[in-house]
C-alpha cells in the first residue's frame, strides 16, 4: 500500500510538471556563439550553457558553438566547464563570443553529498575528497586501495597481500566491537556493501562523509562513516575512446631464512623431540619452492560521447593477478554503462549498470603449519625433505619422523583446486522531473543481484588428508539480491542574501538470500572432480537456507546560506528494519552542523591573502545495524538429522534444539559525534588547510555475552557496551610552482585515540589465541582500555644461567604465574599519515606518494612457530643465536624453554613506506594527431618499493583478523604485501 502511494505521488507530479510545461511556454530569441579558453583561444567543447532562473540549457559542439532557442529576452546565461571559471553573461540575438578563464579556485568544485550535491566552499560538516589522479598508474585491484593515504582520518590497510585480497576501513577509529567497522559505500545513489566489482578506472569522484553530521542522511547504516562514488559520464563532444594497459611483476618484499639440515638436526638432538638419521642432506629450499615472481595484467577500455540531449559511457575490463604463492591468483571481468537521456527540457532519464565476474582461489592463512597454514610451512618443513614420495611418486613426501607437519606445497594442494566466484550485476534506473526552476523530483529503482559459487575439490592421492577422506569435494551456491526504490524532492531558492535547500524523501529496500549446499566424498581418482562420481554424499554437509530482511526510511534535509557568511544545514533520518522487534524498530538519527565564513566579514577585507577561511562544527547520530542477523529478535533452532542409514532409524524425522534466546529488546548500535573544524584557502587559492577535532560515542553495542551454566546456549546477543574515539587530523594541499614546472603537494595526518568506557554484565572480553603449544588468549579488552589491547607476560631477558625466558613477577610473590599477566601493547596508531607529490614538465609527470602508520605494536604470532622450538618444526636462523652453556648472554632463550604469550612477541609496526612512484610523459606530436591519437602516456611505476620499519615479520600492514573490531595487529602465516613494479600505457583516441 505505501509503495502503491508513493508510485501515485510521483505520477501526479509528473502530470503536474506536463500541465506546467504547457501553461507557460512561450517565445523566446535564438541566442547562438562559441565558447573558448581566453589564454589559448582554442574552442571548448562540451561547456554548459544554461539560463538562469529558467530550463534551458545546450552544451558546445565540436567547434566551440551553442544554440539555445526560445531565450526570454534579458535574460542572464551562465556558461560552465570544469577546470573553467563559470561566467555570467546577458543573452543577445547577436553572435556571442565568451572566453573562460582556467580556474585555480577548488572552492568553486561541486562537492558530492547524501541525495544531493553542494560547492565546496558552502560545505559545513567534514567531507574529504579522495585524489585520483594517479590511480591508472598504480597496480590497484581493489577501488579501496585508491583510498589509503589519500584522506585525513581514513586507515586503509590490507591485513592480506592475497591477489584479489580485501582492505580495511577505518573512518576515525574502530567503531564497533562485534559488528562490521567498514563503511557505507553508495555508487552513483545506490548502496552497496563492497565495492570489489568496481574498477578504479570506472571512479571520477570520490568523497568520504567522515562525521555523523555528513553520513547521518544515511540513518542507520552510517556509523563507520560513508564513501560516496560517481563513475564517469559521457560528456558533450567528440567521441572519446580510451584504453589503459598495465603488466605488474610481483615480488616477496621481505624473505626469513630457514636452517638447513645441519643446523636443524643439532636443534632436534636439543629438543629431543624428533630422532633423525645422520645422512639427511639439503634438498628443497621450500622458501622457493613456494614463494615466485608474480605478475598482474590489467586492460582497461572506455566510449564516451555526447549530444545535447543523450550522453553515454561504456567500459569494459579485465584483470589477472598471479599471486607470488604459487597457484593463488584472482581474475576480474568489469563492464558498465552510464546513459542520460535530456527527453525533454522537463524530464531526464538516466540507465546505470554495472556487471563484474571475479575468480579467485586463495589458500590458508593464520593457522600453523600442522593446520594448513602455508607461509609458516615454507619455514617449518625441514630442507632434507624431498617435494614428492620416492617411493610413491604422486604422493608429497610426509616422512618427518614422527612430526605432525605437511610442506608448503601440500598444503597449498589442499586448497589447489578451489573456486570462489562470484558475479555480480547492479542495474539502475532513474527519472528527474523539473517541476520549476527550483524544484526537481527524482525517483531510482535499482536491483543488486549476487550469484556465488564456491567449490572444493581435494583428489584422493596427493596429500595426506586427501588419502584421509578418500577425496572429498564441496558446492556451494547463493544468491542475495536486494532492490532499493529511493524518491527524493529538492527544492533550492535564493532572493536578496538569502539562499535555501529543502530535501525531503524515502527509501525502501529489500533484501532476499538463498543458498545451497552440498559435499561427497571417496572418489576414485582424481580425474573427474564433479560430485556425481563422488561415492558418498554427506548427511550432515548437504542442505539448503534461505533468509531475507527490508528496511523502509524516511529522510530529509534543510540548508540555510546568508550572504555566504552564515551557513546551517540539519539533516532527520528515521529508519525501520525487519531485523528488529517491532517495539524496537523505528529510530530517528538526527544532525546538524553550522559554519561562519570570516573570510566574508567586512574586518577582513584587507587580508587580500586570504582567499577562504571558515569555522565549523556539527553535532550528529548514526547507526549500525551489521551486527544484527536477518531474524535476530525471533527465537531461532537448529536443525538435527537423524542417521537414517542406521539400522531402526530409516523412517526417523529430524530434531530441533534451540539457538539462541529470544532478544526482543534488541536495539541497533548508535554512534553520537560532536566535531569543530576549521577551512583555510590563501595566498591566491594556492594553499588549502582542513583542520578538524572530532570526539565519537558508540553507545548500545551489539555484542556476545557468555551465559553461566552449561547448557547448550553458551551466549546472548544484547547491547552491552560503549566505547569512545577522540581526534585530530590535519589535511594540507599546496601549488608550490605553476607555470612551465609545476609541483602540487598534499599531506595528511590523523591521530585517533580509543577507549571501551562501559561493559555491563561481562567485565572482560579476551580473544585470539594463538599457537597450539602455548594454547592461550593474548588480546584482552576491558574498560577503560583501547581495543584490542595485548595481553601476557612481560619478558626480561634470557638468564645466562640457565636460558630460560625471565618472565616479570609482577605480583611479587615469588612465582610466574596468571597473576603477573599485564597489558604488553597495543595495535592502535598514534598516528597515520599520508604524502603525495606531483611534478609536471614538458609532458613528464612525476608522482611521488609515501604512507606510514606510527606507534602500533604487533603481535608477532608467526615467530611463536618459527622461534619457539618447542617440537621438532623447522626453525628460522633466528634461532641460531639461542643460548646454548652457562653464563652466554643472548637475546633468544634455550631449546624447550618456557614459551608464553609474553612481551617477547611484540614488536614495533609503525612503517614509512614508499607506496608508489610513477613516471609518464604525454607524447606529443602533429602525426598522433592526424591519426586521431589525443594521448598517448607510457608510464613505469613501483609499489611499495622502500618500507622503513623496525618490524622483523614479512610485512607490518598485515593483520590476520582482517576487519574485526576487538582483534587487531596480529601476524600469523599472513599473506605478505608484494613489491610491484608496472610498465603501462594511457592512450585516448
Amino acid at each position: 500500500m505505501k509503495l502503491f502511494t508513493k508510485v501515485s505521488i510521483g505520477l501526479c507530479l509528473y502530470l503536474v510538471s506536463i500541465f506546467y510545461s504547457l501553461a507557460f511556454a512561450q517565445g523566446g530569441i535564438r541566442v547562438t556563439g562559441k565558447v573558448m579558453d581566453e589564454a589559448s583561444n582554442e574552442p571548448i567543447i562540451g561547456a554548459t550553457i544554461t539560463v538562469i532562473g529558467g530550463t534551458l540549457s545546450t552544451s558546445t559542439d565540436n567547434n566551440g558553438a551553442f544554440v539555445l532557442d526560445n531565450v526570454p529576452e534579458n535574460s542572464k546565461l551562465r556558461v560552465s566547464y570544469l577546470g573553467y571559471n563559470s561566467q555570467e553573461v546577458i543573452a543577445q540575438p547577436t553572435e556571442m563570443t565568451i572566453s573562460l578563464i582556467t580556474s585555480t579556485n577548488t572552492l568553486e568544485d561541486v562537492v558530492v553529498i547524501g541525495y544531493g550535491s553542494v560547492k565546496r566552499k558552502d560545505v559545513t560538516t567534514a567531507i574529504s575528497s579522495v585524489s585520483l589522479d594517479d590511480i591508472n598508474e598504480r597496480p590497484i585491484v581493489n577501488a579501496n586501495q585508491a583510498i589509503q593515504g589519500k584522506a585525513a582520518g581514513v586507515t586503509v590497510s590490507q591485513p592480506s597481500g592475497a591477489p584479489g585480497g580485501g582492505t580495511s576501513i577505518r573512518i576515525r577509529g574502530t567503531t564497533s566491537f562485534n559488528g562490521s567497522n567498514n563503511p557505507l559505500y553508495v555508487v552513483d545513489g545506490v548502496t552497496v556493501d563492497n565495492i570489489n566489482f568496481l574498477s578504479p578506472g570506472d571512479i571520477a569522484d570520490m568523497q568520504v562523509l567522515k562525521d555523523a553530521s555528513s553520513a547521518a542522511i544515511y540513518g542507520s547504516r552510517a556509523a563507520n562513516g560513508v564513501i560516496l562514488i560517481t563513475t564517469k559520464q559521457g560528456r558533450v563532444g567528440n567521441p572519446k575512446i580510451t584504453l589503459n594497459v598495465l603488466a605488474t611483476q610481483n615480488r616477496v618484499t621481505n624473505s626469513i631464512e630457514p636452517l638447513n639440515t645441519a643446523q636443524y638436526k643439532e636443534l632436534m638432538d636439543e629438543i629431543g623431540s624428533v630422532n633423525l638419521p645422520g645422512n639427511l642432506t639439503d634438498q628443497t629450499n621450500w622458501f622457493d619452492e613456494t614463494f615466485a615472481t608474480g605478475n598482474t595484467q590489467d586492460y582497461q577500455f572506455s566510449v564516451s560521447d555526447g549530444s545535447e540531449r543523450i550522453k553515454y559511457f561504456l567500459s569494459g575490463g579485465y584483470i589477472n593477478d598471479k599471486g607470488i604463492i604459487k597457484s593463488t591468483f584472482y581474475k576480474r571481468y568489469n563492464f558498465r554503462g552510464n546513459i542520460e537521456n535530456k527527453v525533454r527540457d522537463w524530464l531526464t532519464i538516466n540507465a546505470n549498470f554495472s556487471y563484474a565476474d571475479y575468480n579467485g582461489n586463495g589458500m590458508v592463512e593464520g593457522l600453523g603449519s600442522n593446520r594448513g597454514g602455508v607461509v609458516l610451512s615454507a619455514i617449518n618443513t625441514p630442507t632434507y625433505a624431498p617435494i614428492w614420495d620416492p617411493f610413491n611418486p604422486k604422493q608429497y613426501y610426509n616422512n618427518f619422523y614422527g612430526l605432525n607437519i605437511n610442506s608448503p606445497l601440500e598444503n597449498l594442494a589442499t586448497t589447489g583446486n578451489n573456486r570462489n566466484r562470484e558475479n555480480r550485476l547492479i542495474g539502475s534506473g532513474s527519472a528527474t522531473i523539473h517541476i520549476l526552476p527550483e524544484l526537481n523530483f527524482k525517483t531510482l529503482l535499482a536491483i543488486d543481484r549476487r550469484n556465488a559459487f564456491s567449490s572444493t575439490f581435494l583428489d584422493p592421492l596427493s596429500t595426506s588428508w586427501g588419502r584421509n577422506q578418500y577425496g572429498e569435494a564441496t558446492d556451494n551456491r547463493n544468491m542475495n539480491t536486494v532492490l532499493t526504490f529511493d524518491n527524493v524532492l529538492n527544492y533550492n531558492k535564493s532572493f536578496d542574501k538569502h539562499s535555501f535547500e529543502v530535501m525531503a524523501g524515502s527509501s525502501w529496500l529489500s533484501s532476499n538470500y538463498t543458498n545451497s549446499y552440498i559435499m561427497g566424498s571417496h572418489f576414485r581418482n582424481d580425474l573427474i572432480e564433479t560430485l556425481n562420481v563422488a561415492n558418498q554424499i554427506s548427511w550432515t554437509g548437504t542442505g539448503s537456507a534461505a533468509s531475507n530482511w527490508a528496511m523502509m526510511s524516511y529522510f530529509g534535509r534543510l540548508s540555510y546560506n546568508y550572504d555566504g557568511k552564515y551557513l546551517i544545514t540539519a539533516n532527520l533520518r528515521t529508519d525501520g528494519s525487519s531485523k528488529l522487534h517491532p517495539d524496537h524498530r523505528w529510530s530517528v538519527f538526527p544532525s546538524v552542523s553550522a559554519a561562519w565564513r570570516i573570510s566574508s566579514e567586512e574586518f577582513m577585507k584587507d587580508a587580500t591573502w586570504i582567499n577562504d577561511l571558515k569555522i565549523r562544527g556539527g553535532w550528529g547520530q548514526t547507526g549500525n545495524q551489521d551486527g544484527i542477523g536477518d531474524y535476530a529478535y525471533l527465537q531461532r533452532y537448529n536443525v538435527i538429522r537423524s542417521p537414517w542409514f542406521e539400522e531402526g532409524k530409516e523412517h526417523d524425522f529430524v530434531s530441533i534444539s534451540p539457538q539462541n534466546l529470544r532478544t526482543p529488546d534488541l536495539r541497533w548500535e548508535k554512534t553520537t559525534q560532536t566535531g569543530v573544524g576549521l577551512d583555510f584557502t590563501g595566498i591566491n587559492n594556492r594553499l588549502t588547510v582542513n583542520l578538524d577535532y572530532y570526539f565519537k560515542k558508540t553507545s548500545d553495542m551489539l555484542m556476545w555475552v557468555d551465559l553461566p551454566g552449561s547448557g547448550n546456549i553458551s551466549q546472548i546477543q544484547r547491547n552491552e557496551g560503549e566505547m569512545t574515539n577522540r581526534g585530530f587530523e590535519t589535511n594540507i594541499n599546496a601549488d608550490i610552482f605553476q607555470g612551465e614546472f609545476e609541483w602540487t603537494s598534499g599531506f595528511n595526518i590523523s591521530f585517533n585515540r580509543n577507549k571501551l568506557t562501559k561493559l555491563e554484565l561481562k567485565p572482560v572480553y579476551y580473544d585470539a589465541r594463538t599457537s597450539d603449544f602455548v594454547n592461550d588468549d593474548v588480546v584482552k579488552n576491558e574498560v577503560g582500555r583501547p581495543v584490542g589491547g595485548f595481553y601476557g607476560y612481560v619478558s626480561q631477558g634470557v638468564d645466562p644461567e640457565t636460558g630460560n625466558m625471565i618472565y616479570a613477577d609482577l605480583n611479587n610473590d615469588g612465582k610466574t604465574s596468571v597473576s603477573d599477566k599485564t597489558y604488553i601493547g597495543d595495535p592502535n596508531p598514534n598516528f597515520t599519515f599520508g604524502f603525495t607529490n606531483n611534478l609536471y614538465y614538458k609532458g613528464f609527470n612525476l608522482n611521488v606518494f609515501i604512507q606510514g602508520t606510527q606507534g602500533n605494536d604487533i603481535y608477532n604470532v608467526s615467530r611463536m612457530e618459527m622461534e619457539g622450538m618447542y617440537d621438532g618444526k623447522n626453525q628460522s636462523t633466528r634461532v641460531l643465536q639461542r643460548w646454548r652453556v652457562p653464563g652466554q648472554v643472548t637475546e633468544v632463550p634455550r631449546a624447550g624453554y618456557d614459551m608464553k604469550n609474553s612481551s617477547y612477541f611484540i614488536e614495533d609496526g609503525s612503517y614509512i613506506r614508499l607506496k608508489n612512484v610513477s613516471l609518464s610523459y604525454n607524447i606529443k606530436a602533429p602525426a598522433l594527431s592526424r591519426i586521431g591519437i589525443n594521448k598517448l602516456a607510457p608510464f613505469i611505476s613501483a609499489s611499495n618499493l622502500i618500507t622503513l620499519t623496525k618490524y622483523t615479520g614479512m610485512d607490518p600492514e598485515v593483520n590476520q583478523w582482517g576487519n574485526s573490531g576487538r582483534v587487531q595487529g596480529l601476524d600469523w602465516g599472513t599473506y605478505p604485501q608484494t613489491r610491484a613494479f608496472v610498465v603501462g600505457l594511457n592512450m585516448e583516441f
